[in-house]
């Protein structure tokens, strides 16, 4: 009868008691060896192309924000909508979505055209098509 081979570990853990900090204490763990290894040395190493990194990186700044998701959900629920009608449904200030619209018309996400003295934004198809792109090939 084998055995399977454990490594020992040790951790450090935090410990309170009804609200006191005791401290931190060293604590040694078993784990099975057998566990797999996220990568091997045999595997070469390959990074995607920049320009493609930069894409991504840049169009998923745009939605790292819940409010700005919230907003492009919003234009692709419609054809085009002006600025105010963005801030009538958003809990936010019309200076912060200004913001948050300045922001996703820089990524090129959002187009917005001006209407004498307001704004009228829509979604860049195209941007949102290469968004979609560049996150089917992650």
């Amino acid at each position: 009868m084998s055995q399977e081979p454990y490594r020992i570990s040790t951790i450090d853990i935090f410990v309170e008691v009804s609200g006191l900090n005791l401290g931190k204490r060293k604590t040694m763990v078993k784990a099975k060896s057998g566990t797999q290894k996220c990568c091997t040395a045999s595997e070469k190493l390959t990074l995607p192309d920049v320009a493609w990194a930069e894409d991504l990186a840049k169009l998923s700044w745009a939605l790292a924000h819940p409010a700005r998701v919230r907003i492009v959900r919003l234009l692709l629920s419609r054809t085009s909508c002006m600025c105010g009608e963005i801030v009538e449904e958003m809990p936010l200030a019309q200076s912060t979505v200004s913001q948050h619209l300045k922001i996703l018309k820089e990524t090129g996400l959002v187009q917005g055209e001006i209407d004498g003295p307001r704004v009228c934004y829509c979604i860049n198809q195209a941007a949102l098509a290469k968004l979609q792109a560049l996150v089917a090939d992650l």
